[in-house]
């Protein structure tokens, strides 16, 4: 019997029912809080624009350990098994990078959030696994969290699973017989095709002292993607992603098309996109760079050139479009994927980052920009820090965006944000693509109680463009 998935009402059968499905009304949110010894929290964000508290937290939950750096989320069921009765979509799984402990928060009621679970990193510890990153639920009934080090939180890639009812830690995913990548950090499945991929971060230890260009030439970074075959949980391939572009890949997006062999990864340092696919269908993939940012030649800041940093991609649920943020040059790049093999950037919207008049950073000799931007403002409010994570409507037409990216990196590049708070806010897509800032919505971290927070990343009640895989 599957496990995966809830109830009728919860979940989508197919992707296009997942677009033909309600509006979202709440977003669940992951908020770090800045302060030594501070408690990160869960935040229920209302964002029905026909409620009174439209744009308001209206629910949250303060987690009872300190610094625990709660960062991605996944859940605890998901689509692909959709009209099974027995379960429930209940719980947001919320890994830490601080502590390498593990959340299961009920999130039910989204007024009023629970913690049913905490796995204390010295359960992790059994299995030599630290730093879990990304969490997907699987069909058979467990969760599968990305973990990126060992014990001493040095680089080791491998994936830790949970009970998808006890949350209780089993064993790590992959095969004993198999290599392991060397580094990890996410991760998607494509069953039907079987085949998942894996990307690389870095050493934890390394992220934890902040970023250090010299570390990636001492090989503390990453620049592999890794092609396991889904059955034998082995490793199949290693696509090593050659030149500087190749730094850093982070998320990677399959298309939504659950028999789709086309696949996208943004490079965080290269800032770079590559097409993942397998020209014969056959499972054996290539990688291919299909667009690089432009880094800006600048001065007044530590390098004579800034990189875009693409820290977070997004596809449409309809596989039309994908959005890429540029958490340094402060835009959201939009790119017409229909025909994954010929993607095309079709569109730009400025949301923060370094380049704006008030950072004191000159740009010279930019053939994109004829002047730098206003820093942006909205609601009376300025935007610090940059477009980070994304997280899109089902429909395609909101793509709400939040600026923090981690904290450590946070404190390097936007201290302002860093000691303020962080931002969220929602870019609408209009019929013919195009996207504009909404001027009626911008939240912002910086006047909570025991705040400040940096808040990052999202998800809706029944599922989004990230969190659900159909098989």
């Amino acid at each position: 019997m599957s496990f995966c998935c809830g109830k009728g009402d919860i979940g989508y059968k197919t992707p296009q029912d997942a677009i033909n499905g309600p509006k979202e009304k709440v977003i669940f949110m992951t908020c770090v809080n800045v302060n030594k010894g501070g408690h990160d929290m869960i935040v229920t964000v209302d964002v029905d624009r026909k409620s009174t508290s439209y744009g308001e937290i209206i629910g949250r939950c303060v987690l009872p350990y300190e610094n625990d750096e709660i960062h991605h989320t996944g859940w605890n069921t998901c689509s692909s098994c959709f009209g099974q009765n027995n379960l429930s979509r209940s719980h947001l799984i919320v890994p830490c990078l601080g502590t390498s402990r593990i959340y299961a928060i009920n999130v039910a009621d989204p007024r009023n959030l629970i913690v049913d679970k905490i796995v204390e990193p010295e359960t992790l510890s059994k299995f030599n696994v630290t730093f879990p990153h990304t969490s997907h639920c699987l069909a058979d009934g467990n969760i599968m969290i990305s973990t990126l080090g060992d014990n001493d939180y040095n680089n080791r890639g491998n994936f830790i699973l949970l009970d998808g009812k006890t949350f209780v830690p089993k064993e790590t995913w992959i095969d004993s017989t198999s290599t392991e990548p060397a580094f990890n950090y996410d991760f998607w499945y494509q069953p039907r095709i079987n085949t998942m991929i894996s990307t690389e971060w870095g050493n934890p230890n390394n992220i934890k002292s902040g970023f250090s260009l010299a570390d990636v030439g001492e090989g503390k970074y990453g620049n592999n993607i890794t092609v396991f075959n889904w059955k034998e949980k082995t490793v199949r391939q290693t696509l090593k992603l050659e030149g500087p572009e190749g730094y850093l890949p982070l998320e990677v997006r399959f298309l939504h098309e659950p028999s789709s062999y086309h696949a996208f990864i943004g490079t965080g340092l290269g800032s770079a996109m590559y097409h993942i696919h397998a020209p014969k269908e056959d499972g054996v993939f290539q990688a291919d760079m299909v667009h690089a940012f432009k880094p800006k030649k600048v001065q007044n800041w530590i390098l004579p050139e800034m990189p875009a940093l693409v820290t977070d991609i997004i596809i449409s649920m309809s596989d039309k479009y994908l959005y890429a943020s540029c958490w340094l040059h402060g835009s959201i790049k939009q790119f017409d994927i229909s025909d994954p093999n010929n993607i095309r950037l079709i569109g730009s919207v400025f949301i923060g980052g370094l380049l704006h008049k008030k950072t004191g950073i000159k740009v010279v000799d930019d053939s994109e920009m004829t002047e730098q931007p206003e820093q942006l403002v909205v609601k009376g409010k300025a935007v610090e820090g940059g477009p980070q994570m994304l997280q899109l409507s089902l429909d395609g037409k909101r793509l709400y965006v939040t600026t923090s990216l981690y904290s450590h990196w946070d404190k390097q590049f936007f201290p302002k944000m860093y000691e303020q708070g962080s931002s969220m806010l929602t870019v609408d897509v209009g019929d013919d693509g195009k996207m504009s800032v909404n001027n009626d919505f911008h939240l912002t971290f910086n006047d909570l109680e025991n705040g400040p927070f940096l808040a990052h990343e999202m998800r809706y009640e029944n599922g989004d463009c990230t969190s659900d895989i159909w098989i």
